[in-house]
């Protein structure tokens, strides 16, 4: 392998991850890429990821027990997993007003918080509602 073909590997993966509305897992960043790069195996992709998180330029999300990856710099946000579809988008919306150093009963002082929401995401749940119109 190529130094040359290392970077475009790179490149594009960090491109797949940095497009995505949210979190994606290996899996899904894998099959994103071979878009690109048909030839793209699985060894490649968890590399570049370990090499994308230490460049600081992606960070693991942990959502149920499983480990997905987004772009780094987004600011503070949380994550929407649609039950039906599986797929998990960013929210840039906060719904906990919840500021740094709140001190919750027991002693507990709040570092930062974040929020899974779950539900259908809006394509799964127009499906839902025009099954339920028929």
């Amino acid at each position: 392998m190529t130094a040359t073909r290392s970077t475009r590997q790179r490149d594009v993966i960090a491109r797949v991850i940095t497009e995505a509305p949210g979190p994606l897992t290996v899996q899904e960043v894998l099959e994103q890429a071979r878009t690109d790069l048909p030839t793209l195996g699985i060894a490649t992709v968890y590399r570049t990821l370990k090499l994308l998180t230490e460049q600081h330029r992606i960070h693991p999300v942990t959502l149920d027990g499983e480990t997905l990856y987004e772009a780094s710099g987004r600011g503070h946000h949380h994550h929407f997993s649609c039950i039906t579809c599986g797929r998990v988008f960013t929210l840039n919306v906060c719904p906990v007003q919840l500021p740094r150093g709140t001190v919750y009963p027991g002693g507990f002082v709040v570092e930062a918080h974040e929020v899974t929401l779950y539900g259908q995401c809006p394509e799964c749940a127009a499906v839902r509602q025009a099954g339920t119109r028929n």
